[in-house]
């Protein structure tokens, strides 16, 4: 967004993006705590207190932190990727994993943390929802109409090698991502590898989740962590297909990323995922061993049917489609400031 606006980025933690690209203007808020939920707590207070309200024409709002400048910068808008899912669908998920003490502490934080939340939405002059399923989540729980704008994906970026000898998932190693259920039906399936990208932080509620995956490794599964923006690529070229088992996606970038590379999907049939994945391009399947191993042995007999099918689709949300619809967002809520 930032590159297609010229626009600045302000952020706190700004290791990251300027990993990504060094080019773009950053003004950092300073670092977070890097303990949850100091680390949730330490982000919102850096973006309430902060004060840019002169600087700029528009603001545009990304994440579940920095909503919470809405009341000081107008006119703005928020692109929201979902409502914090541990204060709302998720909520008793996570709260479930904790202990009993934990837990009490994560209750009484989300209650809090949860009205501000709510309070800062109101200061939001427009939202943009990444899906439709992230659309319904904030007319639930914030009773706000909102217009959906899919996430782009840079296509020129994906290439074709080959349909290689494995199957690929590109997901961070939490609990709602569901990494076991893939790891037992590759389990089943001994003639089918299958090559986990990801990672997850320190200290995070996936900690124990993660261990315990690395643990319990069949020899045809390999974990392979967070790699470089060209190892992925390299991957998607090369695999059989991606499989996406993640609990109701907000949206789900990676199975267009897939896509643009060529390449088929097995996904639940749950959230984004059903915004994206046609018949053309994969199999949707209920959140179960045996419809995910049928359908991975299905697509594993020819997955270059779905190349060109898979290719075209990808097209449909390339970054242009994206530039396009934003700056004529960003044009709309300008005039009526």
């Amino acid at each position: 967004m930032a590159k297609i606006l010229d626009a600045d980025i302000i952020t706190t933690d700004t290791d990251a993006i300027h990993k990504i690209d060094p080019t773009v203007r950053v003004i950092s808020l300073g670092k977070t705590l890097k303990l949850s939920p100091l680390k949730q707590i330490s982000a919102t207070f850096k973006f309430y207190f902060c004060n840019f309200s002169q600087n700029y024409d528009v603001f545009i709002f990304s994440g579940n932190w920095a909503h919470y400048a809405a009341h000081r910068h107008h006119p703005n808008i928020w692109y929201c990727h979902t409502p914090a899912r541990m204060f709302y669908d998720l909520h008793e998920t996570f709260a479930q994993r904790l202990n009993p003490g934990s837990r009490l502490l994560f209750r009484l934080w989300s209650f809090l943390h949860r009205k501000w939340d709510q309070q800062s939405v109101r200061a939001i002059d427009q939202i943009l929802a990444n899906s439709y399923q992230v659309q319904s989540r904030i007319l639930h729980y914030y009773h706000r109409d909102s217009i959906v704008l899919y996430p782009p994906v840079d296509t020129r970026r994906f290439f074709t090698i080959e349909t290689g000898n494995f199957w690929l998932s590109v997901n961070r190693l939490y609990p709602e991502k569901r990494i076991d259920l893939q790891i037992n039906c590759f389990r089943k399936m001994a003639k089918e590898r299958l090559i986990i990208i990801g990672g997850y932080a320190e200290g995070d509620h996936a900690q124990d989740y993660a261990r315990d995956l690395y643990n319990d490794l069949p020899p045809n599964v390999i974990i392979a962590g967070e790699v470089s923006e060209e190892e992925l690529r390299n991957h998607y070229a090369r695999c059989k297909g991606l499989i996406c088992t993640a609990f109701s996606e907000d949206f789900g970038l990676t199975p267009l990323e897939a896509m643009a590379s060529g390449k088929p999907i097995v996904a639940v049939k749950e959230g984004g995922f059903c915004e994206t994945i046609t018949s053309e391009t994969g199999i949707l399947v209920p959140p179960e061993e045996e419809s995910i191993i049928k359908a991975v042995r299905a697509i594993s007999k020819n997955p270059g049917l779905y190349r060109d099918a898979c290719i075209c689709r990808a097209q449909q949300f390339d970054i242009s489609v994206f530039a396009e619809k934003l700056r004529k967002k960003v044009h709309e809520i300008s005039r009526i400031a």
